[in-house]
């Protein structure tokens, strides 16, 4: 009897695993692009847009000084990209990415809302009054709730949207199926990171105009008018989205794994194939744990089959017993946080805004008689620069190489990575060599004590950095984002998609260290500090020089990572990758039984052919 009610359970699971195979056919695909990408266009274009004259209207409207209003925003920007973190990890183990994507795009709507609101009422913020003349006064505590409670709902909805909808995109074009699979792939990433970056320069460009034109009632409710449709356009496509549900906590089964590795620590692991020592998932194709990490292959060692597995296949107690899987998710982000942290020198050099800000400032910034470009729109030819290089990319350079080839090609991941912080280094060479120039035609114009003086030189000397900052961004940032995608589990795939932007938080951070650091010592004894006020006294060029030398160290040690890393999953012929070690991969593949499993189960992607 017990036989025959198992095997009807089986034959249930094996026809909803149908089903659902049935269903991913039947759904997803292009036509879901234009509103998962739209969805986070319109977000980004309305955050975006607040934030570059927030300290304005900080200062103007509710009478906070320099210092107060920039701790503020220096908060709020440090929330909002430690946030999808956190949204990742509720979308992986417990609400799903599209019911994600949904709650918090109505934060987001009801955090601009709010802020909408406080232009719009008088009485929620302080009457006005010149803080630059008069003495005003302070906001009360019910009024910076409301405005602090405004963005506080913007960042969480950036916090569940940002790293959710990259990941939900890619599961509506995932299929193993499909021979191409991993170029489809590629070129939605990329075309979904030129997306966002164009949604960026119309919000740095149109949203502030606006703001500065029109004023904070219109510049605030134009994006909440983007937002509604961000809304709108998301929901309006929810039946034709695969939805994928939400697996166990990630958190929990990565705590479970080190407590119980650490309980089983003095246990002696089984011989590479006996796939019987070890815990495993119903129906899983991964018979043993990777050699990699080894130390945590003890979590899933069954000590006692009759104390540690339940008669359904599951662990009694899974803070003493863990699944193969869990043990393979936990390494996966292990394996790649040396190689996360590379990149985090590159985001540290493109967000240094003030010092490039200052120096077109000085410089010569026309383009005709009538008309000049604002300082601080330069920095859109990185994005400008980013946007046309995925473009060529995608559609000349890649369709030629494989059309010469006669098979699909592409560059590696890691190649793209090491590319990209190459470009991000050189960037900073050529920004010292600018400076070094635009500094000493400066002090020959008897400009030293002048650091407001506009120079005879052109502004456009700027541009190259800018665009190498864009090429560097386009190389790495995209391959990163696709790295993490492709090497984690499918369960880990909003955490992967949020990598890239802690490791942002992370470089601001850092960023501002290293500053604070630069001006304390280079000032002592009464000497002028490389990051003086005075752009002309300074020496902004050694700055940049300093970080270049820190890029050069840094792409050291990339390399160094990435040969400890070893190769990647690739499906197809990858240009670059094809020196990695494949002698390791093969032993691995025998070590897995000759089977490498997709991304439903345990994040190991099928390897089909070595070339």
């Amino acid at each position: 009897m017990e036989e025959a009610i198992s095997d009807q359970r089986e034959t249930r699971q094996q026809e909803e695993a149908a089903n659902n195979v049935q269903e991913r056919r039947r759904k997803g695909g292009l036509i879901t692009m234009p509103f998962i990408i739209a969805n986070e266009a319109f977000e980004k274009v309305a955050s975006y847009g607040l934030v570059t004259n927030m300290i304005l209207y900080l200062m103007k409207d509710y009478h906070l000084g320099v210092a107060n209003g920039t701790n503020v925003l220096f908060f709020w920007t440090a929330a909002t990209n430690f946030m999808p973190i956190l949204g990742a990890f509720l979308s992986d183990s417990y609400l799903g990415r599209f019911l994600t994507i949904g709650l918090a795009s109505f934060c987001s709507l009801l955090g601009m809302f709010l802020l909408w609101l406080t232009a719009m009422i008088p009485k929620v913020k302080p009457s006005p009054c010149n803080i630059l003349t008069q003495s005003c006064e302070s906001p009360t505590t019910a009024q910076m709730t409301l405005l602090i409670s405004s963005f506080c709902f913007i960042s969480i909805g950036a916090g569940g949207i940002r790293p959710c909808s990259i990941a939900f995109g890619a599961d509506q074009l995932d299929r193993k199926d499909n021979p191409n699979n991993e170029r489809v792939l590629e070129s939605f990433f990329g075309w979904y990171y030129a997306t966002s970056a164009i949604a960026v320069v119309i919000a740095l460009t149109a949203i502030v105009y606006i703001q500065d034109h029109l004023g904070w009632k219109v510049g605030f409710g134009v994006p909440a008018i983007l937002m509604v449709l961000s809304v709108l356009l998301f929901f309006i496509a929810s039946p034709l989205y695969v939805k994928l549900k939400a697996s166990s906590s990630l958190l929990t089964g990565f705590a479970q794994v080190a407590v119980v590795a650490y309980k089983n620590r003095k246990l002696a692991l089984p011989p590479p194939n006996a796939s019987w020592c070890y815990h495993r998932q119903k129906d899983s194709l991964l018979i043993v744990p990777t050699s990699k990490l080894r130390f945590l292959n003890k979590a899933c060692l069954i000590r006692s089959p009759e104390q540690d597995i339940a008669p359904d296949g599951s662990a009694l107690n899974p803070w003493s017993l863990c699944t193969i899987e869990q043990v393979e998710e936990l390494k996966a982000l292990i394996k790649v946080l040396p190689l996360w942290s590379t990149g985090i020198m590159m985001s540290i050099n493109i967000s240094q805004n003030s010092f490039p800000l200052l120096q077109a400032s000085s410089m010569d910034r026309h383009v005709t008689s009538s008309f000049q470009i604002p300082a601080g729109s330069f920095g859109t030819f990185t994005i400008i620069t980013l946007a046309a290089w995925v473009v060529l990319y995608d559609r000349v350079l890649i369709p030629v190489a494989s059309k010469m080839k006669g098979k699909p090609v592409r560059l590696g991941v890691k190649l793209r990575m090491g590319i990209g912080l190459f470009l991000s280094c050189m960037g900073m060479v050529v920004s010292g060599l600018v400076e070094n120039i635009r500094r000493r035609r400066a002090i020959r114009e008897g400009y030293l004590n002048n650091g407001q003086a506009v120079l005879e030189m052109s502004a456009m000397w700027l541009v190259p950095q800018h665009c190498l900052n864009g090429l560097a961004e386009a190389f790495n940032a995209i391959a990163q984002t696709e790295f993490f995608y492709s090497e984690f589990p499918k369960s880990m795939s909003s955490i992967a998609a949020s990598l890239f932007g802690l490791g942002m938080a992370v470089a601001n951070l850092l960023a501002s260290a290293i500053v604070s650091a630069v001006d304390h010592i280079t000032s002592k004894g009464g000497k002028e500090s490389w990051v003086s006020s005075n752009i002309n006294k300074g020496r902004y060029d050694n700055y940049y020089w300093l970080l270049a030398i820190m890029s050069l160290v840094n792409l050291v040690y990339f390399l160094v990572c990435s040969w400890a890393y070893g190769p990647c999953v690739d499906r197809v012929t990858s240009v670059g990758d094809e020196g990695n070690d494949v002698k390791d991969e093969e032993e691995e593949l025998l070590h897995l039984g000759n089977s490498r499993v997709g991304n439903e189960g345990n994040g190991l992607k099928k390897e089909e052919s070595f070339s």
